[in-house]
């Protein structure tokens, strides 16, 4: 899957109606295209991973001061898609924006289930289950 960063031409409802149709229900249903529109609006990295025929396989929207830290606020991958290496480009293409590996510590909150993907990739005391 190629990783780019959200262009402005791409921040529409169609678009933010994908993330929701392909990445699962992560995200409350209630006033989801105005608030999603808030999200992908404001956060400091906005990114998607897409398939050969351009179709929305994964995101990652984090904030970040560009000096010292990254925090993950979102993560998904179309569950099909799962395995692929898809979330950990994300992860790296976040930290490598954000500053990269020698400057900057990534933080997340993440449930349960996905801990030991986290884990697997590097994760360690910035991780907090939920």
């Amino acid at each position: 899957a190629d990783i780019e960063a959200f262009k402005t031409e791409e921040k529409n409802i169609a678009q933010r109606r994908k993330v929701k149709e392909n990445l699962g229900s992560q995200y409350p249903k209630e006033r989801f295209e105005e608030r999603i529109e808030k999200l992908v609006r404001n956060v400091s990295i906005s990114l998607v991973a897409k398939d050969e025929e351009g179709t929305i396989v994964g995101v990652l929207f984090g904030l970040t001061d560009f000096a010292y830290w990254l925090y993950v606020t979102d993560l998904g991958v179309d569950r099909r898609y799962e395995g692929q290496g898809i979330g950990r480009k994300l992860m790296k293409t976040a930290h490598e924006i954000a500053g990269g590996e020698k400057d900057i510590a990534v933080y997340l909150i993440a449930n349960d289930q996905a801990v030991p993907f986290y884990e697997k990739i590097g994760g360690n005391g910035g991780i907090c289950g939920i």
